[in-house]
């Protein structure tokens, strides 16, 4: 009987050590996967960089310093938005970092914290537009509160796509690394209409012509460098280009303004 449960626990024991050879195996090869890779470093250290300062940039004066300009935060929902949203800001730019100090197992490790971060982007981005379209119904100026509330929707919509897509797409090293570049170039349009020394008069134009540009730079970047065009990376840059129009015809629509009226009478 003894030998039989010893028999057994050498069994298990094998299996478990197997398992972990597997593992370790796996691991070895995204490691070796993403280093022999062509170079997309340049890129994507730029983007670690660019992302957290044009952030900074855009909600200087009315977030992170807006007590220094007589800004005030409107309530703690709105607060805690912003917090939600800069630690997403430094998680992208920690996941950056970490491949490039080819940590693969952290960055794989941390990318579940990710998922979890990125749910709270989606939760509380949906209830801080309800709160101040819907509720307190703030808008730029000449835009309908109600249609103004489809941009905030469409940026929800849109990182949603994005980043499934690139958890989906994570064994493949560079359709997930250029998915998760859509989710900070998805973000810009936000902070980038919020710099004071763009003029009101055109600020729909840079605040969407800039990421357009970026994330067609980035397309063409990755077909050079990769000498192949990407077909998924390339649908979702043709999805998000598009969407800046639509969204643009759509906020001056009547019948969406009617029909948000009609959802939340």
């Amino acid at each position: 009987m003894n030998q039989f449960i010893h028999s057994k626990i050498e069994l298990l024991l094998f299996a478990a050590f197997f398992r972990v050879l597997q593992a370790e195996d796996c691991l070895m090869a995204i490691n070796a996967n993403v280093l022999r890779r062509p170079s997309d470093r340049g890129m994507f250290l730029a983007a670690a960089i660019a992302f957290p300062l044009l952030v900074l940039a855009g909600y200087f004066r009315s977030y992170y310093f807006g007590s220094f300009f007589g800004n005030t935060v409107p309530n703690s929902l709105v607060h805690f938005h912003g917090i939600v949203m800069t630690t997403w800001v430094l998680f992208f730019t920690t996941q950056i970092a970490l491949i490039r100090t080819k940590n693969v197992r952290a960055h794989m490790t941390f990318g579940m914290v990710g998922v979890a971060l990125a749910s709270m982007v989606v939760v509380v981005g949906l209830a801080t537009a309800y709160d101040s379209h819907i509720v307190r119904k703030t808008a730029p100026p000449g835009m309908h509160p109600y249609g103004f509330m489809l941009i905030a929707l469409t940026d929800l919509i849109m990182f949603i796509i994005f980043f499934s897509a690139a958890i989906i797409l994570r064994r493949r090293s560079t359709e997930h690394k250029a998915l998760m570049l859509l989710t900070a170039i998805n973000f810009m349009p936000a902070a980038i209409a919020r710099m004071p020394f763009l003029p009101m008069e055109t600020i729909i134009l840079w605040a969407y012509g800039i990421p357009d540009l970026v994330a067609i730079t980035s397309l063409v970047w990755l077909s050079v460098k990769h000498r192949k065009f990407n077909k998924i990376y390339a649908a979702a840059v043709f999805l998000l280009v598009i969407s800046h129009p639509v969204r643009i015809i759509l906020t001056g629509s009547q019948t969406w303004i009617n029909f948000v009226a009609w959802v939340v009478q």
